[in-house]
């Protein structure tokens, strides 16, 4: 797309000499700028549907770079403050927070970011125009996605579990699209004994004798978006406090339960908050240490069944972790992108400097590859909570399917984006290396996305898990099979599509050969594996979607692009067995592909323009 490169780049000194000015990077319109979004949509989505949304996202991804970029950014200048005390010493535990994260509250739900999910008005599609939204919305917002994903679980928590009362409630407000009723929530799982450790949380919960409502005790370690208006809390059921009469040791002893956090008058309703936590990232986000002290709860689904119940959450926080990933990736290119137009190093434009072409290039694939899997987990969630006429043996099939999906798309995705994120902190420099470049902040944010909701190895570990249940693995290869199948029967670029498709099979074949192994009873090579073999899964996974995209658009450069990922990632960037070095018989093969990547060039090295429109009206500056 062509870049507005001709504002003035000199300043006037107080000398009154002219001194060199580097233009800052601009960003344009974050929907019409992403032509793989775009042309992901446009497979992804039935052609009517696409119609009646772009609309809206267009609107969406000019305002994400304007007033939502600006509140975010001065949530992230004025992070939240605890006033413990009054000035008359009243234990007050008041979190004040910047005038400009509620707006973005408002925002998150004035264009639907929760309710759209839950709206269902495109069937099993609206998960992909909700979660596209907020896609565009996390990089600016100071990751106010974070409190949205935690009440999109919520609301399908409810959905999937509450009583009448709870759906015809909070629910509601959960799904509301007016600022005026909406409500944020928590999720409350960590305790100073566990992380994805629940197992041996502390905090119980007592009957108050109705049989309805329990008083939750205990101390919770980290609890985000502590200014929302509702938690939902994992609890250990006792009969007495004291005694600790009819507690289960270990997960199964627990279940869910739902507070809210504030009385009508606005103080805390028996919670006392003891610090805000000074995070490496994230820091517009209220996240607190904070106990329990007898809090009013409901429970959420059967007694001791806490960790299933609360899975369902898990799943949506997750893949939003995965939107989280996949957007920074996105964010950061189009800044270096942008930059790679504007700066000029030894005398010439680095668009035109070949390893810088050949990082971004790096970076592209790895974001176009994280895009197809986040809409491929996506689509599965949409498919998974359709209501009515779904053939049972299909619903099980998709159910396993993004059981292991979403824990790979989440680990896999979470380390590309910080990897990227800290390639663009360096290419643009020592300025990338300043706060008010945002790029350091992007770095933070999205080294989160790598911890919250379990970390990497204890989703590795997670994946052997789910293979636990044999048909998992099958229904995971049949998905890959039918891609290759298709794949098989294209005619356009037969020889690049041909060596994927083996390269994507030796692969498979590699995976079943640890799944043997382990299943052999070798559970010491399942552990110290887990993670390389998670890595393996996700890159023969991604290669399978790429590969998919290729065949849908007949495009020569999308099925490189399939064979680069294939290369670098399957193959261990080795031409062949005995190959010690990656670069050495490839190298002119793959640097009018670095270019098109890095540029956002077609398959002739036009500019992409998907729209119509005059790309400079729509840029502003970074």
């Amino acid at each position: 797309m062509s870049q507005n490169t001709t504002e003035k780049n000199t300043q006037t000194g107080y000398s009154g000499r002219e001194y060199f000015q580097q233009q800052s990077p601009h960003l344009g319109n974050q929907y019409l700028e992403d032509s793989q979004l775009i042309r992901a949509l446009q497979r992804a989505l039935p052609a009517q549907i696409l119609k009646e949304i772009e609309g809206d996202l267009i609107q969406f991804g000019d305002r994400v770079v304007k007033d939502i970029l600006e509140y975010g950014r001065a949530s992230e200048n004025n992070p939240p403050k605890l006033i413990q005390y009054d000035a008359w010493g009243k234990r007050i535990d008041k979190i004040v927070v910047d005038e400009s994260w509620n707006k973005l509250k408002d925002i998150g739900c004035s264009e639907g970011l929760v309710s759209i999910g839950y709206e269902r008005k495109y069937f099993e599609y609206s998960r992909i125009y909700q979660y596209v939204k907020i896609y565009l919305f996390a990089c600016s917002s100071a990751v106010f996605d974070c409190p949205m994903s935690m009440t999109d679980g919520a609301a399908r928590l409810i959905e999937l579990y509450g009583d009448t009362k709870m759906k015809n409630d909070e629910y509601r407000h959960f799904i509301s699209r007016d600022p005026k009723t909406f409500w944020t929530s928590g999720q409350w799982m960590t305790e100073k004994t566990g992380g994805s450790d629940v197992s041996r949380s502390e905090t119980i919960a007592v009957d108050s004798g109705d049989g309805k409502t329990f008083n939750l005790s205990g101390y919770k370690y980290f609890t985000s978006a502590t200014t929302s208006e509702g938690a939902m809390v994992l609890a250990r059921d006792v009969e007495d406090a004291t005694t600790m009469k009819g507690a289960v040791e270990g997960s199964r002893g627990l279940s869910v339960y739902f507070i809210k956090l504030r009385k009508p008058n606005g103080e805390l309703d028996r919670i006392q908050v003891h610090k805000l936590k000074n995070k490496f990232g994230t820091k517009a986000v209220p996240t607190a240490e904070l106990e329990l002290m007898g809090t009013p709860a409901i429970r959420v689904g059967p007694k001791g069944r806490g960790v299933p119940v609360i899975a369902s959450i898990l799943n949506i926080t997750r893949i939003h972790n995965v939107i989280h990933s996949t957007a920074t990736m996105r964010r950061c290119i189009a800044v270096v992108r942008d930059f790679a137009n504007r700066r000029t190093v030894f005398g010439k434009l680095l668009k035109d400097n070949l390893l810088y072409l050949s990082t971004l290039a790096e970076m592209e694939l790895e974001f176009r590859a994280g895009l197809q899997l986040l809409l491929d987990v996506t689509l599965l969630l949409g498919k998974s909570e359709r209501q009515g006429g779904v053939n049972k043996d299909e619903q099980k099939q998709i159910d396993l399917l993004l059981r292991i999906v979403t824990p790979l798309s989440k680990l896999y995705t979470a380390k590309q984006s910080i990897t990227v994120s800290s390639e663009a902190i360096e290419a643009l420099g020592g300025t990338g290396y300043m706060e008010d470049s945002d790029m350091p902040r992007l770095f933070r944010d999205t080294q989160v996305t790598s911890i919250w909701e379990g970390t990497t190895n204890v989703l590795s570990m997670d994946i052997w898990r789910t293979l636990k249940e044999p048909l998992t693995i099958k229904f995971f290869f049949q998905a890959i099979e039918n891609r290759l199948i298709q794949a098989s029967k294209l005619n356009e670029n037969r020889d690049i599509i041909k060596k994927v498709v083996s390269v994507i099979r030796e692969a498979m074949k590699t995976i079943q050969s640890v799944i043997d192994k382990v299943m052999n009873g070798d559970m010491e090579y399942a552990e110290s594996n887990a993670r390389r073999f998670a890595y393996l899964m996700a890159q023969t996974y991604m290669a399978s979607l790429l590969l998919e995209h290729a065949v849908w658009s007949k495009d020569e450069l999308d099925a490189q692009v399939a064979e680069r990922w294939c290369f670098v990632k399957l193959e261990n960037g080795k031409t062949n067995k005995n190959s010690s070095i990656s670069f050495t018989d490839v190298d002119e093969k793959w640097r009018e592909l670095d270019i098109k990547l890095a540029l956002d060039l077609g398959e002739h090295s036009q500019p992409k323009v998907p729209h119509d429109v005059n790309s400079t009206k729509l840029r502003s500056k970074y």
